[in-house]
């Protein structure tokens, strides 16, 4: 899975422009023994979450998270994602109770679907193609 740093878009252009660029390296440096297919994707909307600047991005958003072990007696969570406090990721969960995380103790983290995440979504989107469709406008104007 892959995404572009400045905006967070990817879309199919990109994963073929990717999965273009890299397939040389990997064949060159032959990591992975034997056959492989390299399939380059974006996260999708529902992403999941694996690094700590994905909880702080994504803060305010509802999340499902599951832990390794058992925590208060559970080891499943749902709530929205209060930001991050250092190594730990804060949940509100939905009795309004803030609870903490190490990353290092969950399992998976992925963005529940809603209204909102898809209306940020398609914003990001479509900020994204215009700029794109900027950059190319400017390209041609200099040629």
């Amino acid at each position: 899975m892959a995404e572009r740093s400045s905006d967070g878009y990817m879309d199919i252009d990109d994963c073929g422009r990717l999965s273009r660029a890299l397939s040389p390296m990997l064949d060159l440096k032959d990591p992975i023994a034997g056959e492989y297919d390299l399939e380059v994707s974006s996260p999708g909307i529902d992403r999941p979450l694996m690094r700590l600047e994905d909880f702080e991005r994504f803060a305010g958003h509802e999340a499902k998270l599951e832990t390794i072990g058992v925590i208060d007696g559970r080891r499943r969570f749902k709530g929205v994602i209060a930001g991050v406090a250092g190594d730990e990721v804060r949940l509100t969960m939905p009795e309004g109770e803030e609870v903490r995380f190490k990353l290092a103790a969950l399992s998976e983290a992925r963005l529940v679907l809603t209204d909102r995440l898809i209306e940020e979504d398609l914003r990001r989107s479509k900020a994204a193609q215009a700029a794109a469709n900027a950059e190319e406008d400017q390209r041609r104007e200099d040629t």
